[in-house]
């Protein structure tokens, strides 16, 4: 009788515990999404702090914007569209696929390639906008490390979009394919942001030094710190939120139907 109660309270606790494992996991997953949400939220906002501060000493320290008629004002276009593109719009599509993780991924696909060719549209006219500058005012170009360093990651940038547009999108390898080719395009797209972050910081320190901002202005150089700072910031919490495997995305169940009429 007694070994008849415990077998019965054994099958009684299982039962609980199936039923509680679906539950528990829901609110583990809610709760690892919710933490995302939060510090993508935070993230997003160092972002667009970051630009907003790059527009306010653009404006403020540095006589605003042309084009050619001003060349050495022409360059200020450089530093924004760089912020905006290769830093910013760079780092949401590199987000979007946990961002977005409710949308269906062939929907991600798009909204991410869209971001990345927005980013080296941008990159393209912040990279002409600093040869002509460079060019109608008789500078030099491509002799700094910071200028070797951002030239590099847009290039090797064009290479990996290409390269994924190709993979993952049009004409689309075969799943078996681009399942192992996944790690590797996911390496070299933070590799390449790793980099725009190296490049924007080092290209307001190089700014700073050429104008002898430091020692003419005191103001403006805490500005350009702070800028600094606030992009090695937001670059680390973005990585951060790339990486975590917490953070992933839960294939829908639309996603294993596109998959499976892709096979076929």
């Amino acid at each position: 009788m007694i070994q008849r109660y415990r077998r019965a309270a054994e099958l009684e606790e299982q039962s609980v515990s199936l039923l509680g494992t679906p539950n528990m996991e829901a609110r583990t997953e809610h709760q690892k999404v919710k933490h995302y949400q939060l510090l993508y939220t935070l993230t997003t906002s160092i972002g667009i702090g970051t630009i907003i501060l790059v527009l306010f000493w653009i404006l403020y320290y540095q006589n605003g914007f042309a084009w050619q008629s001003l060349p050495r004002v022409q360059f200020n276009w450089h530093p924004l569209l760089m912020i905006i593109g290769m830093v910013f719009f760079y780092s949401q599509a590199m987000l979007i696929y946990r961002t977005g993780r409710n949308y269906q991924k062939n929907t991600l696909k798009l909204v991410h390639m869209s971001l990345n060719l927005l980013a080296f549209i941008l990159a393209v006219i912040a990279l002409k906008a600093v040869f002509d500058s460079h060019n109608l005012t008789g500078t030099a170009n491509m002799y700094t490390l910071h200028s070797w360093i951002g030239l590099t990651t847009v290039i090797v940038f064009a290479l990996q979009f290409l390269a994924g547009f190709v993979t993952f999108l049009y004409p689309g390898l075969s799943p078996s394919i681009r399942k192992a080719l996944l790690p590797t395009h996911v390496a070299f797209g933070s590799g390449c942001f790793a980099g725009a972050i190296i490049a924007s910081a080092s290209g307001f320190l190089e700014k700073a030094i050429f104008q002898k901002i430091y020692d003419q202005n005191v103001t403006e150089g805490i500005v350009v710190n702070i800028l600094g700072l606030s992009i090695a910031f937001f670059g680390v919490l973005v990585l951060h939120l790339v990486h975590n495997v917490d953070y992933k995305r839960v294939p829908l169940a639309d996603d294993q139907i596109v998959l499976e009429r892709s096979d076929n």
